[in-house]
């Protein structure tokens, strides 16, 4: 496989907000020898993802910029609420998404967020996920811009696709811990399935997507 263009990882960079874990994760991905881009997460602070890895905006304001890969342009949303799990996409948010997206209606667009907007038939999950209405909300600003391409997030710790508004939700595996998919499950247990990440590639100006496990080192 090709060295990639870039590095997206989809939030809870790390588990405590530490320097010390940030600090790790630039060594690790510094191999990698492509540009990284983060999305914040709810395990994240955003005073520390500004001070380790010099994403736009100030102080403990959202998380969010554009960035031109080449033929594909990135867009991350922050979805997260300060000092809580559950994801949140106020009109602030949503005006700076739908003025973000103005600005480029002919660039074929990936956007990301930590909180996928779908449900995941957990209930333990979506009891921490974006809302119903924010889920509508999100749907509403992307239905008037054909450029998207995909929707990306993290959270779920497995595989989920769904799709919002015509446009296609991919929420990425866990490089970490992958959940069980349990339907009934009041609390978030977690499976032996591997690792995993997703390479996105746009040939010939589709974006096509492939899920990647990751073989345990044992």
């Amino acid at each position: 496989m090709p060295d990639p263009d870039a590095v997206l990882i989809s939030g809870d960079i790390a588990n405590h907000a530490a320097d010390a874990e940030y600090e790790q994760v630039r060594e690790l991905t510094a191999r990698l020898e492509a540009p990284l881009y983060v999305v914040p997460g709810n395990h994240d602070d955003r005073l520390a993802l500004r001070r380790h890895f010099d994403v736009p905006g100030a102080g403990a304001e959202p998380v969010q910029y554009a960035a031109d890969l080449g033929p594909l342009r990135l867009v991350v949303l922050d979805s997260t609420r300060p000092g809580e799990d559950r994801g949140e996409l106020n009109p602030g948010r949503l005006d700076w998404l739908e003025a973000t997206l103005a600005a480029a209606p002919d660039a074929p667009t990936l956007l990301a967020l930590h909180h996928p907007p779908l449900q995941t038939g957990i209930p333990a999950f979506d009891e921490i996920g974006l809302s119903p209405a924010d889920r509508r909300a999100l749907g509403e600003v992307v239905a008037a811009h054909p450029q998207v391409r995909r929707i990306v997030g993290g959270h779920v710790h497995r595989t989920v696709y769904a799709e919002l508004r015509g446009r296609s939700v991919l929420a990425a595996p866990s490089t970490y811990v992958q959940a069980r998919l349990d339907f009934g499950a009041e609390e978030i247990r977690f499976s032996d399935d591997p690792a995993g990440f997703v390479v996105h590639a746009l040939l010939d100006g589709e974006l096509v997507s492939h899920v990647q496990p990751v073989p345990s080192a044992g």
